[in-house]
């Protein structure tokens, strides 16, 4: 069964909008418009716009996505590749988060201990002045 772009918005669960970015930088294509009304899209495009937000939501960019989609099934050692590398991106991104942590955490100790002291707040006076923190 055809839908149309509104029912195939509410099936796939995401917005009309959603599903026109997606056709403008070709992720999904877009059917030909017939004369007698509106556009129709065939069943697959469901499960295609889920694949492209649960993508989404494992980490991968819009741009790893149409790297994915363009495989076509057979290139599981190429996908496993990307997979690979999108794992090492987000432990790199998990280190980056766990030091940031505790520059902030030491911060906000340093704070406690000298607002009260100095009528000043140690955590403004840090972040204005760039030598003093270091990511």
């Amino acid at each position: 069964m055809q839908l149309t772009i509104g029912k195939l918005a509410k099936q796939a669960e995401v917005t009309i909008e959603t599903i026109r970015y997606y056709q403008q930088i070709g992720l999904l294509d877009e059917p030909e418009k017939p004369s007698s009304g509106y556009r129709l899209y065939p069943p697959g495009a469901i499960n295609r716009i889920r694949f492209i937000k649960r993508a989404q939501q494992a980490g991968f960019t819009l741009k790893e996505i149409a790297e994915l989609l363009s495989f076509d099934g057979t290139h599981c050692s190429d996908v496993r590749q990307i997979a690979e590398q999108k794992c090492q991106q987000i432990d790199a991104q998990i280190e980056d988060l766990i030091a940031l942590r505790k520059v902030l955490g030491n911060l906000v100790k340093r704070c406690q201990k000298t607002d009260a002291s100095t009528g000043r707040c140690s955590l403004i006076d840090n972040f204005s002045n760039e030598k003093i923190i270091k990511f």
